[in-house]
């Protein structure tokens, strides 16, 4: 008999055990995503990389359409091979939903923290867009110098992150670091990250896509108009006023993805 009821709480031992390594582990989803936005943020990686924004590194990220608590992101992988089978789902934690065995970018935290405090925000860009580096060390402030590029006039920060965290391998790699890029950012469209790219946000896919393209080429247009030496005529902040009143970058989205989806 005794040896029966220490077999029983074996057994439910066994069985406890099991139940606890069944549940799910990560948080609970929001549901299936709008498959229109699971096709634009898989378009959105392989444009920035056909555009020269992203190579082997650097991410794009939207916000649940179910959930503003979630957001969805390629599991690590180059931006030009992101499929609808990359994605993932994230809660505002970064913790992935069902990574089903996928790894997640160590810089996840960047895309979370924002999300969390900026709920205008929709999409997300983090990339090493070389032409911003020298304005992230140098001090010399980024401005508008082209009308595609306004929405700089909203200003541009740039983020220490020595300020947030001393001495770092540079990368945004926990959450007390995503919070200090998310406090540099403040309501900007989009901040500098010295020595390592900028972050750029948007109200939509198209937006922040638009602008990560048109920061890295307005950046190449200031230092060419630097090394010209004279003065420079910026925009008029009524001009950037103007601009951003019908800037949505659409025709230009189209285009992009039309191109890099066809490759």
């Amino acid at each position: 008999m005794k040896q029966s009821v220490l077999l029983q709480i074996a057994v439910t031992r066994l069985l406890n055990v099991f139940r606890r390594s069944a549940a799910p582990s990560g948080p609970a989803s929001a549901g299936p995503a709008d498959p229109q936005l699971i096709e634009d943020l898989v378009a959105a990686n392989r444009i920035l990389a056909t555009e020269g924004v992203l190579d082997g590194y650097g991410h794009a990220s939207a916000r649940h359409n179910r959930d503003p608590n979630r957001y969805l992101m390629s599991r690590n992988v180059p931006p030009a091979h992101v499929t609808a089978d990359d994605i993932i789902e994230y809660d505002l934690d970064s913790n992935p939903v069902d990574p089903k065995g996928r790894y997640s970018y160590s810089e996840r935290f960047i895309h979370g923290e924002i999300y969390r405090v900026r709920p205008d925000v929709k999409a997300i860009v983090h990339n090493h867009s070389p032409s911003l580096i020298p304005f992230g060390i140098t001090g010399t402030l980024l401005k508008p110098v082209y009308h595609m590029s306004a929405f700089i006039g909203q200003g541009i920060p740039v983020f220490e992150i020595r300020d947030a965290g001393g001495m770092t391998d540079m990368l945004i790699g926990n959450s007390a670091l995503g919070q200090g890029l998310a406090r540099a950012l403040g309501n900007h469209p989009a901040a500098l990250i010295r020595g390592h790219g900028a972050v750029v946000v948007g109200p939509s896919i198209p937006v922040a896509i638009g602008r990560s393209i048109y920061l890295e080429i307005n950046a190449k247009f200031q230092a060419q108009a630097i090394a010209l030496g004279g003065n420079i005529t910026f925009l008029d902040p009524e001009e950037v006023r103007k601009v951003e009143s019908w800037q949505d970058y659409k025709r230009a989205w189209e285009l992009w993805k039309r191109n890099a989806m066809a490759k």
